[in-house]
């Protein structure tokens, strides 16, 4: 984690015990990711400096430089090692080789800033995006920017969803995609779920993104606001006061009601959904083996007395705990953990 200090530190969830913290760093730390494998932690700042952190020693392990402010930044093992992606507010897309942080390729993408980057579940291709009425996103294959000596300029192609406001690539399934937006005076939900391929025209490769399902979402109080999917084709979002359930052509499979309780966010992985509420509450379920349907496992209170400036900033699951961080202004920040245990 990163504190108002500018400091990056690492804690033991399981003993709520710092193993770890960097020195103070000159200028305010913007955003952070992990390799947790390498037990690697990646930073940049507002001066666009990227740095590469060991997780153990004082220094980080190298450094360098956008030319613009970056706007999203993603760590990964790919076939060919890991990397660093970075999008920047000039619409330009970085790849850093990690642990030395060299430059392997950097590509414009559009005019405008790039606040989504998303890598399909075996890192063939990457996603890229703006918030944007008249911008549509854009999917690279992955290895034309990784091995640019095997390919004369990087394979990408539009999808045709402007207004993208969120996008899930389908766990075990390495080409599906699915894209939410909101259009229209109305701000009408839509989704849209593509199929891409790598073709070969004549004798020279080309990216393909071929739409296979679509639908518009109406009639449902309140507007989606957190979506994601599952590796059945099921489309999970929620609207402040209702989780909802659809297939990727838009039939309704489940409804769950919260009235009055207010939805704030939405965790979604390949075993897990955790609802978050406003009051600090989490509902946690599962996916069905053998159903396309979610099950309850349990709610989990939120034990902490909070003011009413208290938010819950994020929550995060890797199928082992749920972590959540809250900011309890004027009160100390803190971090709350949850094990997760698996009964037979």
């Amino acid at each position: 984690m990163v504190n108002s200090k500018a400091q990056i530190s690492t804690w033991d969830i399981h003993k709520g015990v710092m193993t770890w913290v960097s020195p103070e760093q000159p200028t305010y730390i913007k955003m952070l990711t992990t390799l947790p494998e390498m037990h690697i932690a990646v930073t940049v700042d507002v001066h666009q400096t990227i740095k590469l952190w060991d997780c153990h020693s004082r220094e980080p392990l190298s450094t360098n430089r956008l030319l613009f402010p970056c706007e999203s930044l993603k760590a990964v093992f790919t076939k060919d090692g890991p990397i660093v992606l970075a999008g920047d507010t000039d619409g330009d897309l970085y790849i850093f080789k990690i642990p030395e942080l060299n430059l392997i390729s950097k590509v414009h993408v559009f005019q405008y800033g790039i606040n989504q980057l998303y890598c399909s579940p075996q890192r063939k291709w990457v996603f890229v995006s703006k918030k944007h009425p008249h911008i549509s996103p854009q999917v690279y294959f992955l290895s034309s920017l990784l091995r640019t000596s095997e390919f004369s300029a990087p394979l990408s192609t539009i999808l045709s969803f402007s207004s993208c406001q969120r996008a899930c690539w389908t766990p075990r399934r390495e080409d599906r995609i699915t894209l939410m937006a909101r259009r229209g005076p109305k701000q009408f939900t839509k989704f849209a779920t593509f199929d891409m391929k790598l073709e070969e025209i004549g004798n020279q490769l080309t990216v393909k993104g071929h739409l296979v399902a679509n639908f518009s979402l109406e009639g449902y109080e309140g507007r989606p606001e957190w979506m994601g999917v599952s590796d059945k084709n099921v489309i999970v979002c929620s609207t402040v006061s209702s989780l909802l359930l659809f297939s990727m052509e838009g039939n309704i499979l489940q409804r769950v009601p919260y009235y009055p309780l207010e939805i704030l966010r939405l965790w979604v992985d390949p075993v897990y959904v955790i609802v978050t509420f406003i009051d600090g509450t989490l509902d946690v379920y599962a996916w069905e083996e053998r159903s396309l349907l979610l099950r309850k496992c349990y709610r989990l209170p939120n034990w902490r007395l909070c003011s009413r400036q208290c938010a819950y900033n994020k929550t995060l699951c890797d199928n082992v705990s749920i972590i959540r961080m809250m900011t309890n202004r004027p009160a100390p920040d803190y971090l709350m953990a949850y094990t997760l245990n698996i009964s037979s």
